[in-house]
């Protein structure tokens, strides 16, 4: 019996619709990654990009346990000395780019390198409930009824 190896060529992608409104955004990340990366099917090989094509709605509207909301702060550098900048995950969530939250939940769950790159560009992540690509004809993955943890009860 020898191991399975999947080719490049061999690999079929799909599409994935999810509705991200009032997931838990560490739980929604783990289930995206896992479909970016193609953990789900038989067919796995570490090396190969075989995961998913994942589109992700209604982003601004993803919930945080305990008191992440107001408490969980996200750093970044401008290169300067004394550059460090922090923002939490409510001015996110409520300014411009909402979805940002999701995108690196989901970032930090890929490895690093040019394969964990090539996997992030599958997903796309939306605010609202609009998306472009009604022509992939995208299936919808109902992330709530996996799990009733996936959804915010209090």
């Amino acid at each position: 019996m020898s191991t399975f190896v999947q080719k490049p060529a061999e690999v079929e992608k799909k599409w994935i619709l999810i509705d991200a409104e009032g997931l838990v955004v560490g739980r929604l990340a783990t289930i995206i990654a896992m479909h970016l990366r193609g953990k789900h099917k038989a067919t796995y090989t570490p090396h190969v990009d075989d995961g998913d094509n994942v589109i992700v709605i209604n982003a601004e509207k993803v919930v945080l346990t305990g008191k992440k909301y107001s408490d969980k702060k996200y750093y970044w550098h401008t290169g300067y000395p004394g550059g460090i900048k922090e923002r939490t995950a409510r001015q996110i969530i409520e300014g411009r780019f909402p979805e940002r939250v999701l995108e690196k939940a989901v970032e930090r769950m890929i490895p690093r390198g040019p394969l964990g790159r090539r996997q992030m560009k599958n997903l796309r992540v939306y605010a609202g409930v609009n998306h472009p690509h009604e022509a992939q004809q995208p299936v919808a993955l109902d992330v709530a009824s996996l799990n009733s943890k996936n959804t915010r009860s209090a």
